[in-house]
């Protein structure tokens, strides 16, 4: 299931948004998920968690998937 995730700024880093939508815990845990490359950036395994995701950008982790607004 997709939910939208609406950001006021032009972009939010990786793991500044898994853990703004709850899907970490912590950046810590954030920056593991993403290293370990269990999270899509537009349907594309991203290990990098410092990258910018921009309204337009699906971010998936498992079952959970995002569309950034």
């Amino acid at each position: 299931m997709e939910q939208k995730s609406h950001i006021t700024t032009e972009f939010i880093r990786l793991d500044s948004l898994l853990k703004f939508e709850g899907l970490a815990e912590t950046g810590g845990e954030a920056k593991i998920l993403i290293q370990e490359g269990q999270v899509l950036v537009n349907g594309q395994v991203c290990t990098m968690r410092g990258k910018k995701i921009r309204p337009g950008d699906r971010v998936q982790l498992g079952d959970a998937a995002l569309l950034v607004e």
